[in-house]
């Protein structure tokens, strides 16, 4: 079984999350939007656009988006098989989180790693 294809976003906790976004766009050029973050488009070695775009996203650090873990980020891992590799993890002895998401966004579920991080799974909507 395929596990993880990519990393599919990067999400960390600011104090400030708007100062902080502010300063990623003037000093790195990361064209952060209204909604915190950015989509960085997916291209092959010519430019070309292929299917797909990684996230990156500053939130409120009093936000809980990555409870039950104490991390101030959490990476979100694309997956080709979302309820099979949660299966896998579980029989593997993992700490898989019981919730899970179905949305126009694609299939999310979730898993602590031994450190105590929330990790994200996704499988995107087909054609993605």
């Amino acid at each position: 079984m395929t596990r993880v294809t990519g990393i599919g976003g990067i999400f960390f906790k600011a104090k400030d999350p708007a100062a902080l976004g502010a300063w990623y766009k003037k000093h790195l050029g990361i064209e952060v939007q209204e909604w915190g973050g950015a989509a960085f488009r997916w291209t092959d070695e010519n430019g070309k656009p292929t299917g797909g775009t990684t996230i990156w996203s500053v939130g409120s650090v009093d936000g809980d988006q990555f409870a039950p873990s104490k991390s101030s980020f959490m990476v979100n891992y694309r997956v080709a098989d979302l309820k099979g590799l949660l299966q896998t993890l579980r029989n593997e002895g993992c700490n898989v989180l019981e919730k899970t998401d179905d949305s126009e966004y694609g299939k999310f579920g979730w898993v602590m790693d031994p450190e105590g991080n929330k990790v994200e799974l996704w499988q995107p909507p087909e054609g993605q």
